[in-house]
């Protein structure tokens, strides 16, 4: 087993043996997914009760009626993970997707101060890597460097607002930072996520890029939290920085969101609160020997989670197969890599790791887009698959 691999490998929660964890595994002698249910480290297949991981987090208590659904069990987990990377992979052992399927792949931007004020220095420097150190001492020295108490929307943040406008220094990532409205946006599309253990994808038109380790939540559709997991938002400063019009180019790529390695459902022993205090660590290993480690704290979150959660999914905007939502990252690497001032960009094959004790370890390596594997294996290809298993009813 090769030093990727291992890491993979070791990628569940401290606590997995009292979790409730749900994932994807592909299963080649069905030619097709199935939902799994973590079990004493065996994956069971529960797609007759569940076919669609959309289908569970539907469920009145996805956790409860997970633990009742009888399933076939599939192998060990630490075989399906070792068994993910594509480099190394027997096509004709099961293997782990992403934990999600037919739900929206929905994220929350600049809800952490230091990221917003990252990516207010993105746009002033429109997207120019060399300026971004000179915009980012002038940017803070006219904001500050702590809004983590100031709440959006607030009329302490509007005052603010207005002094910012009076010196030229307001921003449209400010509006979104302090202001009464979140940044949601689509990530990607239903299907499009990677898993733990595969390549995660960079597009080679960047030049200037980062990895945003977060926590996403799984939503009904209803707009109840079921469960969370971790998840890469692959970010393309340079290119967001040229125009936030181009967001959807920054964001929306191949194999660009990275989500894993299970879902752990909301039970009694593990619920929203629990999520309000954790903290993310980012741990990025370059092939020319350069480390980069970093955390992001959810408790210093400029808005709630159940506030983002609302501001995403409400009367005005129905998501019928629910959604996951990234919350966001504070974290914003600018340890220089190569030329002093330049900070951090990402190399091919860096391998990133995103770990949290109770949500396990999301592990990527980065590839430029058009070298990870296609996105062949869509909404339509599942439900054909599923409906020639006789799994629909």
């Amino acid at each position: 087993m090769n030093p990727f691999q291992s890491l993979v490998c070791t990628g569940l929660p401290d606590d997995a043996a009292r979790a409730t964890l749900a994932g994807r595994a592909w299963r080649p002698d069905a030619g097709g997914p199935s939902v799994v249910a973590i079990r004493d480290g065996i994956a069971f297949d529960v797609s007759r009760r569940f076919p669609t991981m959309r289908d569970l987090c539907e469920a009145e208590e996805p956790a409860a009626a997970l633990r009742q659904a009888g399933g076939e069990p599939i192998g060990a987990v630490h075989a399906l993970l070792a068994n993910t990377p594509v480099e190394t992979r027997d096509p004709a052992r099961p293997w782990l997707l992403a934990p999600l399927d037919l739900q929206a792949i929905k994220a929350a931007g600049v809800t952490f101060a230091v990221s917003m004020l990252e990516r207010v220095i993105e746009e002033r420097a429109r997207g120019d890597l060399n300026a971004a150190a000179a915009i980012r001492q002038e940017v803070t020295r006219l904001v500050g460097d702590d809004l983590s108490r100031l709440r959006p929307g607030s009329p302490e943040a509007m005052r603010l607002k207005t002094v910012l406008i009076q010196q030229n220094a307001w921003s449209q990532y400010l509006e979104v930072g302090i202001g009464p409205d979140a940044e949601i946006f689509t990530k990607a599309q239903p299907m499009a996520a990677v898993g733990t253990g595969m390549d995660a994808g960079l597009h080679p038109a960047s030049a200037w890029n980062n990895p945003e380790p977060e926590v996403v939540l799984a939503v009904s559709s209803a707009g109840r939290i079921v469960g969370a997991t971790l998840g890469n938002d692959v970010n393309l400063r340079d290119i967001e920085g040229r125009s936030a019009l181009l967001l959807g180019k920054a964001k929306d790529n191949n194999a660009s969101c990275a989500v894993g390695p299970l879902l752990r459902l909301f039970d009694v022993g593990f619920g929203l609160d629990d999520i309000r205090s954790t903290t993310v660590t980012l741990r990025v290993e370059g092939p020319e020997g350069f480390v980069l480690e970093g955390s992001s704290s959810i408790a210093k979150i400029s808005r709630d989670p159940a506030d983002l959660v609302a501001q995403m999914l409400n009367a005005h905007h129905r998501y019928p197969d629910g959604a996951v939502l990234f919350l966001g990252t504070m974290f914003a690497p600018i340890q220089d890599r190569a030329a002093a001032g330049q900070g951090f960009t990402h190399r091919t094959e860096d391998v990133v790791a995103i770990a949290a004790p109770r949500l396990g370890r999301l592990v990527n390596r980065m590839m430029p887009t058009d070298r990870c594997e296609p996105w062949t294996f869509g909404a339509g290809a599942l439900m054909r698959n599923l409906a020639g298993r006789g799994l629909l009813t």
